[in-house]
């Protein structure tokens, strides 16, 4: 408001002067809101214990393709080069993905924006790098990238317990009913059939009884 009135107290101006309403430049006033396009982003994290070193970073692509890539180190290092080393590895594979944009630590970039991200937030990148620390891997031991699905439903629609044509104690049951061994009974199964299933469940062929006086219905 006062920027306005000492403007107009600078140039005064008739009181029958026309006001012109016509502004040629007032495509200019309006200024809309640049909407962003969806970039890369870099999670990076690095592993000290007592195992080793190792480092991991996920460059994730604007379509939200996952690409993990991981190193051990094999030099005495403190948790924060360990820190640095797993940036620079995420940037060397940002470079070799022809990344132009990039939302994490980065130079020589188009973009950049730093973004602190909690130990909770990036589990992947630090899972990476705690295997990388403990794992034993040789000089020019090359893994193949890994790739993780999500399983948003159980592999089964419907649990169905087989059965067999016959019950567990078929066998059994036939030897006590005709007296004959299975197929595959050797020496030794047919002894214990005789010991345990005859002497334990078997019914004797004859029934011997000694009924007292009083219960012989004398």
């Amino acid at each position: 408001g006062q920027a306005i009135a000492d403007h107009l107290a600078e140039f005064p101006i008739d009181d029958d002067t026309p006001i012109n309403t016509d502004f040629p430049d007032e495509g200019i006033l309006q200024v809309g809101e640049e909407k962003e396009e969806p970039t890369w982003k870099m999670y990076f994290d690095g592993a000290v214990n007592s195992m080793g070193s190792g480092v991991g970073a996920i460059l994730i692509s604007p379509d939200g393709r996952h690409y993990p890539v991981a190193a051990k180190v094999d030099f005495s290092c403190t948790n924060n080069v360990a820190e640095h080393e797993a940036c620079i590895l995420g940037l060397q594979a940002a470079i070799d993905f022809n990344v132009k944009e990039l939302e994490e630590l980065a130079k020589n970039f188009e973009k950049i924006s730093f973004t602190y991200t909690p130990r909770a937030k990036n589990q992947f990148a630090d899972a990476l790098a705690t295997l990388a620390s403990m794992a034993s891997i040789s000089k020019g031991n090359v893994v193949e990238p890994l790739e993780i699905e999500v399983a948003k439903h159980p592999a089964h629609c419907n649990e169905i317990e087989a059965s067999e044509a016959k019950p567990w104690y078929e066998d059994i049951k036939n030897f006590l009913q005709t007296g004959h061994y299975p197929p595959f009974a050797d020496r030794r199964d047919r002894k214990t059939l005789r010991r345990d299933v005859i002497a334990r469940y078997g019914v004797p062929a004859t029934i011997i009884k000694d009924n007292a006086k009083n219960l012989n219905n004398k």
